[in-house]
């Protein structure tokens, strides 16, 4: 962790002009010995609400061109979806129930409230598995394959 903190407290880029300096003094006096630096990354817990959104906008950017091709305001009269992510009844009565909130179907046409609703569910599986996530974001059954390849697509 110390190293982390000097890091933070020079700025990333002097702590490489120094690292890079050191090894070039270093392969002066030890021209046979060949040193790498690591930075190591800190590991995202994949099923919290603290995860960085940003993981996710490729898949969003996908999700919302295949549903509504990016109109916050669409509206699906035979599935009653609302918005750019096109948020069925359904789905929003789950999400009030799961996490408490009282969403109706109007607030789904504010970008940010249909995009809360789809991190809720793309964060339970994991940023790791985009087809999981656009599938079960579609429904079940053999037509959530097409529906992937769309969204694979505009990845």
């Amino acid at each position: 962790m110390g190293n982390r903190k000097q890091i933070t407290k020079y700025g990333y880029l002097k702590s490489v002009l120094i690292i890079f300096f050191l090894s070039l003094a270093f392969r002066a006096l030890a021209p046979d010995i060949h040193v790498a630096f690591v930075f190591v990354s800190e590991p995202i817990d994949q099923h919290n609400n603290s995860e960085p959104e940003g993981l996710y906008d490729r898949l969003i950017n996908a999700v919302i061109q295949v549903e509504s091709l990016g109109d916050t305001m669409a509206y699906n009269l035979i599935e009653e979806a609302t918005g750019a992510f096109q948020i069925r009844p359904i789905r929003l009565l789950d999400y009030n129930r799961k996490t408490g909130s009282n969403y109706q179907l109007e607030d789904c046409y504010n970008f940010k409230v249909s995009k809360e609703i789809f991190l809720y569910y793309a964060q339970r599986i994991g940023i790791e598995d985009y087809e999981s996530i656009a599938r079960k974001w579609n429904g079940s059954g053999k037509a959530t394959l097409e529906y992937w390849d769309k969204v694979k697509s505009l990845l």
